[in-house]
């Protein structure tokens, strides 16, 4: 039975069934929690006998890779399946082609989204029902828009995160003449929790730290010195480093300079500054001012109009992802909080970001979930799905991406592909979790090594 996140109590219903595919721990938060937002159906409203309507069915899959969420980002996350287990793409799709879902969430790279609409298409050419096909965004999108925007092209359903998104998704499937009616404006799925009422006691300064933003030792050195260096000038606040994984793991992104290494060289530090990890919405509760240089955090934070700084210390640049808070009067740098700066935020701009800090957040989804519904009871059933890219329009491009997933131009799994014939072994699967284990520890720390003797 699925816990209260999907808050619908349990019936006799036939339940909605959902997969979702995710390929990190932030995309896995992203998808199942999108998953119980756009479920069509079932509601607290009672069914037609007086009966409560079932809740939907979740089961997760987690594509096999170097981001591959382990049990503790797992739990930290806090949404729990019914089934959730470990595959391969191949595997994956072998799985479709046997189960029947109602909806389907593809919640990862862009590429992966591509080489599943491929491999997709292809194992349900000879069926008359196929799940309806949704994906999207895990945040913010500052970067690799039209190239994200087309892998994700060909699924039912793109949903965009706020307005000024779904304006920018259709202008770029326009553009290049490709449909644009899946796109579909929503909010961002993980936002939630009480209002900022007033100061907590003792008033509290969180850092939300982002894996790969700053990238360089000496930056992030520079961030971590000016958050020690606010602890020690407010002696009376309690300062937090909102950490995301613990060094050897992995999110979304690498994490080559983990800021609990960076922080031992700092000798000792201030009693009123600690590192923390745990559910972001936890660590908010107790916050009164959110700082961070581009993390989605500050969306949360802004939905729950806490004070929210982005910082411009090392400039507002695309490369930093700061550039997309231009405007949302949130900017400000480490020397004004030192000074007790208090940022307010642009209305129109909030408004804009699919924050709903008005109320709105609740009937965010509900064109998609209006949408889903439709799609689902379309006569006949869905049509065969239909890529921007195909081997004709893109040949330069596709088969090195579906390659990357063993599939052949056509979606076929490749000869050799791992698992494509028979559910992988006692064996096997030892083999694959000490492969997975010795492939993280060279990302993690033997290629930063490697890099860093380049540059000598």
């Amino acid at each position: 039975m699925l816990p209260s996140v999907w808050g619908v109590p349990p019936s006799t219903t036939k339940p909605t069934r959902i997969a979702v595919l995710a390929d990190s721990d932030t995309r896995w938060k992203w998808g199942a929690l999108t998953a119980s937002r756009i479920a069509p159906g079932p509601s607290m409203e009672a069914g037609p006998q007086g009966e409560a309507q079932v809740a939907p069915a979740l089961d997760g899959f987690l594509l096999r890779g170097r981001a591959t969420p382990t049990p503790r980002q797992l739990a930290e996350v806090g949404v729990r399946a019914d089934s959730l287990k470990e595959v391969t793409a191949v595997e994956f799709l072998r799985t479709m082609a046997q189960e029947s879902y109602d909806v389907l969430v593809l919640s990862l790279v862009g590429g992966g989204v591509q080489a599943m609409l491929h491999g997709l298409k292809r194992v349900w050419e000879d069926r008359e029902q196929r799940p309806v096909v949704v994906t999207g965004y895990v945040g913010v999108v500052y970067e690799k828009l039209a190239d994200g925007l087309l892998l994700r092209h060909g699924a039912d359903l793109v949903l965009a995160n706020s307005r000024q998104d779904a304006e920018r998704f259709r202008a770029v499937y326009d553009g290049v003449g490709a449909d644009s009616t899946a796109v579909t404006e929503v909010a961002l799925p993980f936002l939630g929790g009480a209002k900022y009422t007033g100061e907590h006691d003792p008033y509290t300064v969180v850092f939300a730290a982002q894996p790969s933003v700053p990238e360089s030792r000496k930056d992030r050195t520079y961030l971590l010195n000016r958050l020690i260096q606010h602890a020690r000038l407010h002696p009376e606040r309690e300062v937090l480093l909102k950490l995301r994984s613990k060094p050897g793991e992995h999110t979304t992104h690498i994490e080559e300079l983990p800021y609990q290494k960076l922080a031992q060289k700092f000798g000792e530090l201030p009693p009123n500054f600690q590192l923390v990890y745990g559910n972001m919405g936890e660590v908010l509760d107790r916050t009164d001012l959110l700082v961070t240089v581009s993390s989605t955090a500050a969306l949360e934070s802004l939905h729950r109009r806490i004070p929210t700084v982005v910082l411009t210390d090392l400039g507002v640049r695309e490369v930093l992802g700061n550039h997309h808070f231009v405007g949302s009067g949130c900017l400000a740098s480490w020397d004004q909080l030192d000074a007790g700066h208090r940022p307010t935020p642009d209305a129109d701009w909030v408004a804009r970001q699919g924050v709903a800090a008005d109320g709105s957040y609740e009937t965010a989804f509900d064109a998609a979930r209006e949408r889903i519904t439709k799609l689902l009871a379309q006569p006949g059933g869905l049509p065969p799905l239909t890529p921007y890219y195909t081997p004709a329009t893109a040949p330069g491009y596709l088969p090195g991406i579906l390659a990357r997933h063993h599939l052949g131009p056509d979606g076929t799994p490749l000869p050799g592909a791992p698992a494509h014939d028979k559910e992988p072994g006692p064996v096997r699967q030892i083999v694959r979790r000490a492969a997975r284990g010795a492939y993280r520890h060279g990302v993690q720390r033997v290629a930063p090594v490697i890099r860093r003797m380049g540059e000598l």
